[in-house]
């Protein structure tokens, strides 16, 4: 499985409006790209993906941005992949189907089409607000402090 940067970027993203969801202020791209230290016009086409797809609002005006179009909690991993990314939950081309039919069928059966299922059911139960508290407890400071 491999997932695009537009992917990733979108998660990224997402997980920054969950964290800053409670304020209530919305976030704008160039706040975000500054954050990520990602190109605003390549998060620009991010955004426009998850407005389409019902995940975020744009709120218009000099205070505006984007903020989440629902609750962080009620929007998963998968969500936010399947508006960003064109091919991550499809099945996996055929290898040597005319070849090695037996090969083949052992692959797909046995392999590729129970890891797909595997990874989109962990993308399906991953809700945003996880995400985004797992993200918090992950940027404290893991320093050690020596007082002599």
């Amino acid at each position: 499985m491999k997932i695009s940067s537009k992917g990733r970027y979108a998660l990224a993203s997402m997980i920054l409006l969950a964290q800053n969801h409670a304020g209530g202020t919305p976030l704008t791209v160039i706040g975000i790209s500054g954050r990520l230290n990602i190109s605003k016009i390549y998060l620009e086409q991010v955004f426009a993906l998850l407005r389409r797809g019902g995940l975020v609002a744009s709120i218009k005006g000099s205070q505006g941005g984007y903020q989440l179009a629902r609750p962080a909690a009620n929007i998963t991993a998968a969500d936010i992949l399947a508006v960003t990314e064109n091919s991550i939950f499809e099945d996996v081309e055929s290898t040597v189907s005319e070849s090695q039919p037996g090969i083949e069928k052992a692959l797909q059966g046995a392999l590729f089409q129970p890891a797909n299922a595997v990874f989109k059911q962990i993308f399906e139960r991953m809700p945003l607000s996880d995400l985004a508290d797992e993200a918090l407890r992950k940027s404290g400071d893991e320093s050690y402090m020596y007082c002599i």
